[in-house]
């Protein structure tokens, strides 16, 4: 039979943009068409179970059956395939029946899933960021920032996006001589680094993984900044000394729904009286939500990108303002699309160190990432905190006016991640 009844169901009246033929198990054929200004693409199934389990749990089973090579694109790549799906899937009740019911039951269990206590928290962020170095090496820019770089021109690269960002981050923490600081989340210790050098603050930085905690250090003696920036393989929640500026890139996500509370209330608690933080997330724009099963099961156990309605009751009662909110609309897109066109120029060198299956999840993982924050309303949040009303300025001139007299000096303020 062509297809099977409940897949065939899924996709009819699904594709309005672009067309999708499959091609099923048994060889045969069959298109499904909308508009013809958006892509085609051909997806061929080489397994008949591939195609029952389709039906059931489509946004699980279409990443697992690419990584294994039950599913191959005929006429594209995995970034085309799932192009055409994010363009057409849509959102709340455009979206098939049993894809809202699944969403349902995760968005359910979320406090199960995103449990995250300090045993836990370190396993799950050694499972992302604890791979060989050399996979990181393959997409991410010199400074190894991984997270939403800030194009500010077309023409724009990664490392000059990623300049930006720093800066950015930097000019809205009113940075001064001798200020402490605390980086949550600190990954290789690029902006670290960077908020050292171009401020003489006194930086801290933690992390949860293992490899990047080391690498951070060595690049600190190297850039002979030992003095006064280090970093700690430690836990935010066991953190207790004081500092006048907190900031916290990309970390976030992987705090859990369930413990946003006692994340906000530790800042709070860590933060000088006339302190700032700032708050650099992923966030969703479509409202309260779950994590893609299978982002959540291969790529980032644990983690959550929340929407802004989830992040503020919380902040509330912490008795701290909000002083400033940005929302970063497609450069996260810019920066994915950015990282799977170095990864895929390197895929050969990657598989050397793993293999093909790990190739194919990362092209995944990287391509998914990409039409989610280019279609589905994934965007970043940067969130300004301070315990007095007083702290900040009253208009944001001092944000353009910080960057405008550091443009130019970002990368070669934070010396690149050594070779």
């Amino acid at each position: 039979m062509l297809l099977d009844r409940l897949l065939n169901r899924l996709l009819n009246g699904l594709i309005k943009t672009g067309s999708l033929t499959i091609i099923d198990a048994a060889g045969k054929s069959k298109s499904f068409e909308g508009s013809k200004d958006g892509p085609s693409i051909t997806m061929r199934i080489h397994d008949k179970a591939v195609q029952r389990r389709l039906s059931f749990n489509p946004s699980l089973t279409l990443g697992e059956a690419f990584v294994d090579g039950q599913i191959t694109v005929e006429n594209g790549d995995i970034y085309d395939l799932l192009e055409v799906i994010t363009l057409n899937l849509g959102q709340g009740d455009d979206q098939p029946a049993i894809q809202r019911w699944l969403d349902a039951l995760r968005k359910a269990k979320r406090r199960l899933t995103q449990y995250n206590p300090i045993g836990k928290a370190r396993k799950n962020v050694a499972h992302h960021y604890d791979l060989s170095d050399t996979l990181y090496a393959m997409f991410l820019d010199t400074d190894r920032q991984y997270s939403c770089a800030y194009y500010m021109s077309e023409t724009d690269n990664l490392e000059r996006a990623q300049d930006n960002k720093k800066r950015h981050i930097a000019a809205k923490l009113l940075l001064e001589p001798g200020h402490k600081v605390l980086d949550i989340g600190s990954g290789w210790g690029g902006l670290a680094l960077y908020l050292a050098q171009t401020s003489g603050a006194d930086v801290t930085g933690i992390t949860l993984s293992t490899e990047q905690q080391k690498i951070a250090q060595d690049r600190a003696a190297e850039a002979g900044l030992s003095d006064r920036v280090r970093f700690r393989l430690q836990d935010y929640r066991d953190e207790t000394r004081k500092y006048d500026r907190i900031v916290s890139v990309g970390m976030f996500e992987h705090v859990g729904i369930g413990h946003y509370r006692e994340f906000f209330e530790k800042i709070r608690d860590l933060l000088t009286d006339d302190g700032v933080a700032l708050l650099h997330t992923i966030g969703r724009a479509a409202g309260p939500a779950s994590t893609n099963p299978w982002i959540a099961k291969y790529i980032f156990p644990g983690g959550y990108n929340p929407a802004m309605s989830e992040i503020i009751p919380f902040i509330e009662p912490t008795g701290m303002f909000i002083t400033d909110i940005e929302v970063l609309r497609l450069h996260y897109a810019k920066t994915l699309r950015d990282w799977r066109r170095r990864f895929n120029a390197n895929r050969d060198k990657v598989r050397e160190v793993y293999d093909e299956r790990f190739c194919r999840m990362w092209e995944y993982y990287l391509a998914g990432a990409e039409t989610a924050f280019r279609y589905t309303g994934q965007v970043n949040f940067q969130i300004q905190l301070a315990k007095r009303q007083d702290t900040v300025p009253l208009t944001r001139d001092y944000i353009a006016d910080w960057e405008a007299a550091h443009a130019g000096g970002a990368a070669a303020a934070a010396k690149s991640y050594p070779r």
